[in-house]
């Protein structure tokens, strides 16, 4: 049996005083931009604030958004990117910003060949809610994306040997005539400088910071986080000191599917719906499309006013989605032999709750949802047993706004002119994903901008020194 990784970070006695390129945060983004910059030549390093590498994207479960890869062909799926942008863009509340879109619609299957090239392979499909067709893709041992990618990308780290510190706190962006040319640090309770000939902000959002969130969301006061502790919007309060303009700061994602029932909740992917789950209220009836987008599922949970809703399942269901063996290690999953015995341990009209799955299976036999109009995520029915149910409700999942970037990931200024030397990549970018992020393109967004920031870094580089 082969050895688990694991990443030792750099020790904090190897930190210079000067690199290449300063990334700052450690997830998905991150330590993809840094891989693409030290592949172009660049000596870059990674700052990270917390103890723990990976950032939100170690919380991601679903997958990896793309069309026309060659992943789709080999699974007999013909996509398209104008129909990836359509989805996006209608699923975003047509909000979005269309230079973005364009990019990332167009770039994703690139993401997916290139990490393919560096060993990791998702060669796995599922559905999120609001897209059209299989476009999810996920490694093919089913794991959640988001360690499997951190783990993977690590990797590579460690093999070219990119320093990466932790608990190293960025407290300022420096400038020199309007350029940015490094970062103010603080490690422990000392104070240092870093030069750097540019920066790329990969910091993510601000879901775990309730004064911000509630600054421009006051209603949203008191709802529970998905996020990681360290996601409170440190790098848009660093790049709005220097002059970036913020966009959609009040779009913020409600996730429908949160298990916060227990002190700490826990995100239930959407590949659960997307590999065939349904959700019931505490009359054990459906009452949405469970693959809508998670703007409507979230208010359609919100309007029953019964603090959530029940997602029911089946083992054949559950073998897709090996996440699911965590959410019931962890004392999520409630278990019954018989549709009629989960019931009971949920407290749900039995009687009913076989009715709604029986008219379901029939839905997924005719291919045809009267009731909702659901039509993805119908490839197997829920008749196998045991037969599995989890207590949902919508928590703060994830922050569309943040920084102005234009498709070369410069950060703007209010004007629109980029800020010299300053770029942004992942959550911490606003406007890409309109109103509304569909499920699947966080992970896009930091592999498509990741790699697209660290090859921008290198090009500004290589042309300052003309």
């Amino acid at each position: 049996m082969a050895e688990k990784f694991r990443f030792e970070p750099t020790d904090i006695e190897e930190l210079k005083d000067s690199y290449d390129l300063i990334i700052i945060g450690s997830g998905g983004a991150g330590l993809t931009s840094a891989i693409q910059a030290h592949e172009l030549g660049l000596s870059p390093v990674i700052l990270e604030k917390m103890p723990s590498i990976g950032g939100n994207t170690t919380r991601a479960s679903s997958g990896m958004n793309a069309s026309e890869t060659s992943v789709q062909l080999d699974h007999k799926i013909v996509d398209s990117m104008d129909a990836f942008y359509h989805d996006t863009f209608v699923g975003g509340g047509k909000k979005n910003n269309p230079e973005l879109l364009k990019y990332f619609t167009t770039h994703g299957a690139l993401a997916i060949d290139w990490l393919a090239q560096h060993g990791i392979e998702l060669t796995d499909l599922t559905t999120a809610g609001g897209m059209s067709v299989e476009r999810t893709h996920r490694p093919s041992s089913m794991a959640p994306i988001g360690g499997f990618l951190v783990t993977e990308l690590l990797k590579q780290v460690a093999a070219e040997k990119i320093p990466l510190f932790t608990n190293v706190l960025v407290k300022k962006l420096l400038q020199d005539d309007d350029k940015v040319t490094g970062v103010e640090i603080e490690v422990g309770t000392s104070r240092s400088t870093i030069k750097g000939k540019a920066v790329i902000l990969a910091t993510g959002g601000f879901g775990a910071n309730p004064k911000l969130l509630t600054k421009y969301r006051p209603d949203l006061k008191g709802y529970k986080t998905t996020n990681q502790p360290g996601a409170t919007g440190d790098g848009i309060t660093l790049a709005e000191a220097v002059g970036a303009k913020l966009v959609d700061m009040d779009q913020v994602q409600v996730h429908p599917t949160v298990q916060q029932d227990t002190d700490h909740p826990f995100l239930i992917g959407e590949a659960v719906r997307g590999e065939g789950a349904i959700l019931v209220n505490k009359s054990a009836q459906r009452f949405v499309n469970e693959l809508d987008t998670r703007k409507n599922v979230t208010a359609a949970i919100d309007d029953l006013n019964e603090n959530g809703a029940y997602l029911i399942l089946d083992q054949t269901i559950r073998d897709r989605v090996k996440a699911i063996e965590f959410y019931d290690k962890v004392g999520l999953v409630v278990t019954g032999q018989s549709v009629e015995e989960l019931a009971k341990k949920d407290v749900l009209d039995a009687e009913k709750l076989i009715i709604t799955v029986d008219k379901w299976n029939q839905s997924v036999a005719d291919h045809n949802d009267a009731d909702f109009g659901r039509t993805t995520g119908m490839e197997r029915n829920i008749s196998q047993g045991p037969f599995f149910s989890i207590h949902i409700a919508p928590a703060v999942h994830y922050t569309m706004g943040g920084v102005a970037i234009n498709d070369k990931t410069e950060v703007l200024k209010e004007n629109g002119q980029s800020i010299m030397g300053l770029f942004a990549a992942g959550e911490i970018a606003g406007g890409l994903h309109g109103n509304n992020r569909i499920g699947g393109n966080s992970i896009a967004e930091t592999v498509i901008f990741g790699r697209q920031a660290g090859q921008q870094a290198f090009k500004f580089i290589q042309d300052s020194k003309k």
